[in-house]
């Protein structure tokens, strides 16, 4: 209580502060430009009006509404510390001395603390309709430097109840720190208050300039070294956690915990990086990364449960960039690091999959257009497989990019890699990026040299790969030169070409085909009508719409044959994965397509969604163990967004939902079913509406989709269908401009405006059979071009007569049956829904890590943080509803039995019961023992530490589970440290007596040997007879000497010669001398007149190997002699 009573006052004194800064600045605006600048004192009495406020002048509105954004801000801190407080302490008076009034506007804020302190619901009232009736007049600021705090909060922290963290008294027991633990009704709770005497450090001044970039030198020491936003000082609301993102962020800290959540701001340093293994290995490695790293390898390794690293955030938020960053980790931790075959070949499918499948977007210069699920097999803490999951959706971008945005990457790189003699093979001589209208329809700036880099790099991993790189050039050539088919209607039945017919024979020869039966297979159409075949000429809309249906299916099937050549390269153990191992390795399709829309289908009226279902009836083990990286599409709100922007939308808000489900909705409820009562309780804000709306079994957008194009329906028909079948739904929104073939959707990040203009011919996704069949091996001699569509083919040609009018997809599908009827078997909605389904099925069974990625900006600047767009993202990830959380209420849950089995090294060994029936009694003694060791740490901490036993779990804070683990190691390093000094006291005293004896005999036969003195009578060399250096370098050249190196060491002899004898070994000789000389600690010592057996020579130069006890040794040849006996011999 006293504690709080603190945190009451510092608030009240920061408040009080901030009101005399506001009218020191107002006095200075009255001295500058008169009485009219004057603002109203937000007061309880005294609200101001929108007329007071028009009246000002525009100068001084501009600070007056910045610093009473400022006020509101430090209103809602003052909000949410007293629902904090218990109600007894509502209506005391702090006992703390106020400032002594100077002036008379000091003397109000003065006046106005002491009614605060009298009355602090009235004073919350008024703050909160201060809050209410000035939100509309503030303004941006215009100065050069501004400060820290000048964001308003977010509404979770207002006083609304739906939208605010409401604090209860724990339904428990509230045990001291030394306890007699004894669950009351419904299960115990332990609580122990935090000391928040150091609250003043995160409040220190720090100044940012208003480009978002720092002041370094205004930076003080508080905010930017808090590694865990949990550990915040004073009350944690959204402007606690964006200052300190940004006073991190200044310091060069883009990595920040959320718990066990990981926060990552993109700082934009490496704006051009491919974002590839390669091309990220310089990068430094991040401490924070690595614990995430660390404790995925430990769980998996301990449970043997399988892992997912989930990384979600809007697109440019760096998601691709740490998934390669944390998959270099794991193969320095696990799989032997960057030099093992199976890393280089991972990195060379990726440097290939990037230039494949990544685009220049409006918001995004590396946008990643295909989704990645890194599936790592992981045994005993080593690698042993790895696999690639794809999710390729943006298909409409090969054949028309949006206006300011980029084609694929590999486009542009091919034409400023190839060579002359290359782009004559291809057909490409003459053609640039202006020329090609695939790429000119977009944004057609490009650096030739950095593109031409990364194509060698990208052709280099095809030979890696194994994959033919000509092949595979001459498919993307002819997708480039079929964009300059252009076809015109024609004087009679059949439709020309624009131009000629130049481009049309250049695609032929590419793809290995005739020319005629290409123009064929693009003009005409087969139908079966009623049993009868008829075959009809296309328009020329329908002739261009068939090219481009074929320029994507060329494009994304050699993608897919890419990835599955990529994964059968990297499968060095069984076959059997997570995952389908089925041939089309970039798609999941283990799951029946009648359960499809189980876990990411709402219910639309109920409470509980069948993803929580699922969730919560989810089988453990059901897989093998593995470690996943999750890098999925980002939320995008491109201008215009078409139909593969609404399902990269949706599976953005299917991880939202899916982290909620299990940071937010998992706690609730388990706290809920065990009677435990957590005193925060967080009303995170629930998207399953959203996803119901979309994608829901029969209303949703998607299936009504599905059903219009199966009615052969208008994009018209649709919008005017959804429009009555969600006419009361608060998600589904007009736009203004009241477009027929638009609508607008309420995403958990933003706004988004569809235009439903090619809705129904993108989700149809069909190629006709007359253009499948011209790939046939026995028309087309370009064998990786039949291999692109060689299921189909298979299923066309198993019966006559063909064509016969039935349609296939253009992109691989996920089902094991082509079609159903005539028509394909699935659209391109409901694959993706199946495959995010299984993906969502395969996270179930995974123990999730989170890594949530931020913007620091929405332009890429370098070291720009824009606290508009972040906050933006705070709030759409709900990162404050995490940190409440996290700080104050039961994030964690352990069987009582699991919590037994890691913590019960902090009690004493023989006072543990070790039963099954005692496990309870177990986890409060050594939550006792906990408690007591506790008392020295939470002097200092900042964070409550709680817990509460339920009826099969043990419920934990997270600054419980840090303390925990924290002295979990320290007991295991001491132990540690204590087995290791008596065992290496034990080592010793057992090898004391032979040292004592070696050391004895070093002493005894330690003997002096005389220095040879020279010869009496000889003269000293002569100068003038020594030879000068250059005569020396002469004759080592005359014999191929050389001065630097001596010469090589001739091979020992099996030999040696003694007089005219050659004697062979073994030799039996006597020792000289004690080997070695002064004992040294050897184990074995031969000693002066011992004779040993020499078995040869030895490798080491001068020694001979002697054989004693069992035992080689390597003596000099001078410390032994030859015994005096007849040895055999050989006369020389």
């Amino acid at each position: 209580m006293a504690t709080l009573g603190l945190s009451k006052v510092f608030i009240l004194d920061k408040y009080f502060t901030e009101l005399q800064k506001f009218w020191e600045t107002e006095k200075k605006l009255q001295g500058m430009f008169g009485s009219s600048a004057l603002s109203v004192l937000p007061t309880r009495g005294n609200v101001p009006s929108a007329g007071t406020q028009t009246q000002t002048d525009a100068c001084g509105t501009s600070e007056a509404a910045q610093l009473e954004q400022r006020l509101r801000s430090l209103g809602c801190e003052l909000v949410t510390l007293r629902s904090r407080l218990p109600p007894a302490l509502h209506h005391s008076t702090p006992t703390t001395a106020q400032p002594t009034p100077a002036t008379a506007p000091t003397s109000t804020s003065a006046n106005a603390a002491a009614n605060n302190n009298n009355n602090n619901n009235n004073t919350s009232a008024n703050t909160a309709a201060t809050s209410t009736n000035n939100s509309n007049n503030s303004s941006a600021n215009n100065s050069a430097i501004v400060s820290s705090s000048s964001t308003a909060t977010h509404p979770t922290t207002s006083n609304n109840k739906k939208n605010s963290l409401t604090a209860h008294t724990p339904g428990g027991t509230v045990l001291p720190p030394a306890f007699p633990l004894s669950p009351g009704t419904g299960g115990s709770d332990a609580h122990i208050t935090p000391n928040n005497s150091t609250l003043d450090a995160h409040n220190s001044s720090q100044s940012f300039l208003a480009d978002g970039s720092c002041v370094r030198s205004g930076m003080a020491g508080g905010a930017q070294e808090v590694e865990d936003l949990i550990h915040l000082a004073g009350p944690l609301t959204e402007d606690a956690v964006l200052k300190t993102l940004h006073a991190r962020f200044c310091s060069g800290h883009y990595f920040t915990n959320v718990g066990p959540i990981l926060l990552s701001v993109n700082p934009y340093h490496e704006v051009g990086n491919a974002l590839t293994l390669t091309s990220t290995r310089t990068a430094a490695h991040s401490p924070h990364l690595l614990r995430v790293v660390h404790e995925a390898v430990r769980q998996q390794s301990e449970t043997g449960y399988p892992q997912a690293i989930i990384l979600s955030g809007a697109s440019g938020s760096g998601k691709t960039y740490t998934s390669m960053l944390l998959l270099r980790q794991l193969f320095d931790v696990a799989g032997g690091g960057p030099e093992t075959d199976a890393f280089k070949h991972l990195a060379a499918a990726f440097t290939v999959l990037r230039s494949l499948g990544s685009a220049k977007t409006s918001s995004n210069t590396e946008s990643s257009r295909i989704g990645h699920f890194i599936e790592v097999q992981v045994t005993d803490g080593a690698l042993y497989r790895t696999k690639i999951h794809c999710y390729f959706l943006d298909q409409t971008r090969v054949v028309r990019p949006l206006p300011d945005e980029k084609n694929y990457h590999i486009f542009y790189q091919m034409l400023a890699g190839l060579t002359q003699e290359e782009r004559a093979k291809l057909h490409l001589d003459g053609h640039s990026v202006r020329t090609l209208r695939y790429l000119s329809e977009g944004d057609v700036r490009q650096d030739e040299a950095e593109d031409a880099r990364r194509f060698e790099a990208w052709k280099a991993c095809l030979g890696v790969l194994g994959i033919p790189f000509l092949d595979v050039v001459r498919v993307l050539a002819a997708v480039l030169l079929l964009g300059n088919v252009t076809f015109i209607e024609g004087q009679g039945l059949e439709v020309d070409i624009q131009g000629g017919s130049h481009e049309l024979k250049s695609v032929s020869a590419l793809l290995g085909v005739s020319s005629a039966s290409l123009y064929r297979g693009l003009t005409t159409r087969t139908h079966n009508v009623r049993g009868q075949l008829v075959k009809s000429m296309c328009d020329a809309n329908m002739s261009n719409m068939t090219r481009d249906a074929l320029a994507k299916a060329l494009y994304c099937r050699t993608v897919a044959t890419i990835v599955r050549r990529a994964n059968s390269l990297k499968r060095l153990g069984s076959t059997s994965g997570t995952l389908s191992s089925d041939s089309n390795e970039s798609v999941h399709h283990q799951a029946e397509v009648a359960s499809q829309h189980a876990s990411t289908v709402g219910t639309a009226g109920s409470k509980a969604s069948k993803s929580m279902s699922v969730l919560n009836n989810a089988v453990k083990h059901a897989t093998d163990g593995f470690i996943g990286i999750l890098d999925m599409f980002g939320f995008e709100d491109p201008k215009p967004s078409h139909l593969e922007h609404l399902c990269i939308n949706l599976c953005a808000e299917t991880m939202q939902h899916f982290y909620n489900t299990h940071i937010f909705k998992s706690s609730i409820e388990s706290c809920r079913e065990e009677g435990i009562t957590c005193e925060v309780e967080v009303d995170y804000v629930d998207n399953v509406p959203c996803i119901d709306l979309i994608s829901s079994l029969r209303t949703g957008l998607l299936s009504m989709l599905d059903v219009e194009c199966s009615v052969r329906g208008t994009p018209e028909s649709y919008i005017q269908k959804v429009k009555v079948q969600h006419k009361g739904n608060l998600r589904l929104f007009e736009p203004k401009a009241n477009h027929i073939r638009s609508f607008g959707i309420h995403h958990f990040a933003n706004r988004v405006i569809y235009d439903a203009s090619d809705f129904l011919d993108t989700n149809k996704d069909i190629i006709s059979d007359d253009l499948v069949c011209v790939f046939h091996k026995q028309s087309c001699n370009f064998g990786f071009a039949t291999h692109l569509f060689g299921s189909e083919l298979k299923a066309l040609f198993s019966q006559d007569p063909v064509p016969r009018g039935v349609s296939f997809r253009i992109s691989p599908t996920s089902h094991t049956d082509l079609q159903n009827g005539d028509e394909p078997v699935s659209t391109l909605t409901q694959d993706f829904h199946t495959r995010l389904d299984n993906l969502l099925r395969t996270l179930v069974h995974a123990k999730p890590h989170f890594v949530r990625c931020l913007r620091s900006n929405a332009s890429e600047k370098p070291a720009m943080f824009d606290r508009a767009t972040v906050i933006k993202q705070i709030r759409a990830l709900q990162v404050l509803e995490t940190v409440n959380l996290m700080a104050g209420g039961y994030p964690h849950r352990m069987r009582f039995k699991t919590f037994n089995m890691r913590y019960r090294l902090l009690a004493p060994f023989k006072k543990l019961r070790r039963v099954e029936d005692k496990t309870v009694d177990d986890c409060k003694l050594v939550l006792e023992y906990f408690v007591r060791s506790l008392e020295d740490v939470n002097k200092s901490s900042t964070v409550a530490i709680q817990w509460a036993l339920g009826k099969r779990h043990i419920f934990l804070s997270e600054g419980a589970r840090q303390q925990l683990e924290m002295l979990r190691i320290e007991t295991r390093h001491r132990a540690a440290t204590l087995i290791q000094a008596v065992w290496r006291g034990w080592h010793f005293r057992r090898r004391w007596p032979t040292l004592k004896r070696n050391l004895e005999l070093r002493a005894r036969s330690r003997t002096v040997r005389p220095r040879p003195q020279p010869i009496a009578g000889t003269p000293p060399p002569d100068v003038m007879d020594r030879c000068d250096q250059k005569t020396i370098q002469q004759t080592c050249s005359l014999f191929g000497l050389d001065l630097e190196r001596p010469p090589p060491v001739p091979p020992s002899r099996s030999y040696t010669i003694t007089g005219n004898h050659k004697m062979g070994y073994p030799q039996t000789r006597v020792m000289k001398m004690n080997f070695p000389e002064d004992g040294g600690g050897a184990e074995t010592v031969l000693l002066k007149g011992e004779s040993v057996l020499v078995v040869g020579a030895s490798p080491r130069r001068g020694h001979l190997l002697v054989d004693h006890q069992g035992h080689s040794v390597h003596v000099p040849f001078q410390y032994m002699e030859l015994k005096p006996s007849a040895q055999p011999g050989v006369n020389i």
